[in-house]
Parts: C-alpha cells; sequence; structure tokens
C-alpha cells in the first residue's frame, strides 16, 4: 500500500512483540509485478537498440517482453497474487513495449531514410492506437464479458506488435528487404494501429478447446514448435504472423456477415 494512503497525523502502530507485522506480504505475491519489470527493461532496451540499429536484438527484446507479458498474468493467477497495482503496472509496461518499442524500431529500420516524414506520422498513428487500446482495455477490466465464445475486441497489443514487426522478421529470416517499400510499410503499420482500436471480435486463447483424442498430437505440434523457435525463430515468427492475418481475415469476414 502507497504510503500516502496513511494518517500521517497519527504514529504507525508498531508491530506487537512475539507476532508478525500485519502489513507484511509474502514474497512470492510480488513475483507477478517482478516479472513484469522485467518485460519493461527489454522494452525499454529494445529501444536502445533500435536507436544504436541493433535491430535483431531490439526484436529479440521485444519478443521476450511478449513472453514475459503472458507470463506474469499466469503467475498471477495461480498465486492468486492479482492486484490493481500490478494491472496498472502491466498497462504501462505494454504500452512501452508493445506500442513505443516496436513502433520506433520499425521506424528506424525501414522509415527513417525513405519516407521519415510520413513515416513518423503513420507510426505514431501506431503508437497512439496502442495507448488507446490499453486505455479501452482498463476502463472496460470489470464489465461482463462480450456474449458468446470468449474473444477479444480489437487485436491486443502484444499481438498488435507481433504484426507491426512482420517487415524486421522477414528481413532477418532471410526474406526482402523492404527499406525501398517505405511508404507500404508505413501504410501497414497505420492499418495495424486501427485493428487495435477496432471493434473486431478476434480469437482469445480462453476460447480454445482440444479433444481428449487429440491432446497427444497437441504436445507433438508444441514440441515441433520449440524445436523451431530454437533453430528458426524469425522464420517462425513470421509464419505465425501470417497464420494470424489469415485469422483475422477470417474473424472480420464472418463479422461481416453477421452484421449484414
Amino acid at each position: 500500500m502507497s504510503e500516502h494512503g496513511q494518517d500521517e497525523s497519527k504514529p504507525a502502530p508498531a508491530p506487537q512483540r512475539g507476532g508478525s507485522d500485519r502489513r507484511s506480504l509474502p514474497l512470492l505475491n510480488f513475483l507477478p509485478n517482478l516479472i513484469t519489470l522485467l518485460g519493461l527493461c527489454a522494452g525499454l532496451t529494445a529501444l536502445r537498440g533500435a536507436l544504436d540499429e541493433q535491430f535483431q536484438i531490439a526484436a529479440a527484446l521485444i519478443v521476450l517482453a511478449a513472453v514475459l507479458d503472458g507470463l506474469d498474468g499466469l503467475v498471477a493467477r495461480k498465486l492468486n497474487a492479482a492486484s490493481p497495482f500490478g494491472a496498472e503496472l502491466d498497462s504501462l509496461s505494454d504500452f512501452v513495449c508493445f506500442g513505443v518499442a516496436p513502433g520506433v524500431l520499425i521506424y528506424q529500420a525501414f522509415l527513417a531514410e525513405g519516407a521519415p516524414g510520413l513515416g513518423w506520422l503513420f507510426v505514431l498513428l501506431f503508437i497512439l492506437c496502442a495507448c488507446l487500446r490499453l486505455a479501452r482495455f482498463n476502463v472496460s477490466r470489470d464489465a461482463p464479458p462480450p456474449p458468446g465464445r470468449a474473444h477479444f475486441v480489437g487485436v491486443p497489443a502484444p499481438a498488435g506488435a507481433m504484426l507491426c514487426l512482420l517487415p524486421l522478421f522477414l528481413l532477418l529470416a532471410g526474406g526482402p528487404d523492404l527499406s525501398g517499400l517505405a511508404l507500404p510499410v508505413a501504410l501497414y503499420v497505420g492499418a495495424v494501429g486501427l485493428l487495435m482500436v477496432s471493434r473486431l471480435p478476434t480469437l482469445s486463447p480462453k476460447s480454445l478447446r482440444i479433444p481428449r483424442d487429440r491432446a497427444l498430437w497437441l504436445l507433438l505440434g508444441v514440441a515441433v514448435f520449440a524445436g523451431l523457435a530454437v533453430m528458426r525463430p524469425w522464420a517462425l515468427l513470421v509464419a505465425a504472423d501470417l497464420g494470424y492475418l489469415l485469422l483475422l481475415g477470417r474473424d472480420a469476414w464472418r463479422h461481416r456477415k453477421r452484421l449484414a
């Protein structure tokens, strides 16, 4: 609890002898916030890497921040250590790691020379959309879930960051260098930002169900995924981004048919 929440006109009660201070908390309760801070450090260091043109290191740190972002929420739920402070800290970390860092990285890698003015405009659009996305999530955190199967509204910030980095993933995987296509890259980054603040229903892991008779195939798939993550991480990220874009196209088509 913040010290400003105490009444300074009265001295703080001293802990009783032989007993523990009731204001103390188990060390494990701080673990989710420590993981969040590690993710924030990864995002801030990715910013430094982008400015130093160490693009591969910066991209790897943003991917690490995304892994830690998923881990801190899981640990908080398992330890029953979720708190309003942790939720706000996580949101601030997400803005840096999945809004500012990927935007600056793509600008430095592809837009700074080919389209410095227009490119920065679309990067700003992406970063502002990430901010608005997180703000909308914060105010609706306690709202009832949307009807139907569990889903997100718009593209989540970590997924948006991974989509934003697709041009860099392609380059690192040995694909084409899109530096000469600064305008298309800028338009793509802006489109990803708009997807984050859209009302499009998108896939949520909570909606996934695996039949018992296919659990073995899931485990084998995870093993193959882990092997590719070690041997060909950038190609795997390209494939994951392209697959997610296909899912977004399917969701957009279904959503349009529902509204028609």
